[in-house]
């Protein structure tokens, strides 16, 4: 596998990345309508625009077959009380022949080395609460609980964790 800095021609192959490694892990909890609803949000323009905003910072993994997984940093859109400078883990989606390839520390490693770089001083995210197998990779790297989060999905509401990580 490679890493590399993605760019806005990688739009499409992100799009189609998230929606496959959403709908694998997630698509059986939700109605078909709210599934919709919430895919509807995400557009190849709106990945394209995101990828050329200098705000956001994104890492890619590609093998012999394309892109297999990806990282988002971006400005907090979470309802988090930072008490510094902070970035918010946006994304980390891997497609199942990625899992297990040392792919998800590669990425976690680059998010966390990027957001020291440009200056963060905490980095937050939100995880499904029953997410356990991603709430335990981010507790490794130290990251805390900080409260319930709701997280919308269509009309649906889940409940998510907020988690901090002092850098």
């Amino acid at each position: 596998m490679t890493y590399r800095d993605a760019t806005p021609a990688d739009a499409a192959a992100i799009d189609a990345l998230f929606r496959e490694s959403f709908r694998a892990t997630f698509g059986h909890l939700y109605a078909p309508e709210d599934l919709a609803s919430f895919l509807g949000r995400f557009t190849v323009a709106g990945w394209a625009a995101e990828l050329a905003d200098p705000a956001f910072a994104f890492r890619v993994i590609e093998d012999a077959d394309g892109i297999a997984g990806y990282c988002k940093l971006g400005p907090i859109s979470l309802p988090a009380e930072p008490e510094g400078p902070a970035l918010e883990l946006r994304q980390l989606y891997l497609l199942d022949r990625a899992k297990g390839s040392g792919a998800a520390q590669a990425l976690m490693d680059w998010a966390l080395a990027t957001a020291r770089a440009r200056g963060a001083a905490e980095l937050w995210l939100s995880v499904y609460i029953d997410n356990h197998r991603a709430k335990r990779f981010y507790q490794r790297y130290g990251f805390e609980d900080r409260g319930p989060y709701a997280f919308l999905v269509g009309n649906h509401a889940d409940e998510d964790r907020l988690m901090r990580l002092v850098l």
